[in-house]
């Protein structure tokens, strides 16, 4: 079990600082982070918070998964890895021609 949690399904509201009120009912939050878009700086309604021990991470997720947050019901589970993303040769602009 990692102590890193995915937090899914939030309101465009949350704030990394209401992650870390919520989830210090369930032990130390080491961090909280809410995933934004780039280009607009808006919430993507994700976010990761990284608990202090495994023990932690699991309480949170008995204690928040499928629980209500401003009538959205939360998915909390353990975070996965990323996958390596391809080169999509993106960047280079312009034409081809």
């Amino acid at each position: 079990m990692g102590r890193k949690l995915y937090v899914g399904n939030l309101p465009f509201s949350a704030t990394e600082q209401a992650l870390v009120d919520t989830f210090m009912q369930c032990g130390t939050v080491e961090s909280a982070k809410i995933i934004v878009d780039r280009d607009s700086g808006r919430s993507k309604g994700f976010a990761f918070v990284e608990m202090s021990t495994d023990e932690e991470a699991q309480n949170a997720i008995s204690q928040f998964n499928g629980s209500q947050w401003e009538g959205r019901p939360m998915t909390v589970n353990e975070a996965k890895p990323m996958a390596p993303r391809d080169n999509r040769g993106g960047g280079r602009g312009g034409s081809r021609w």
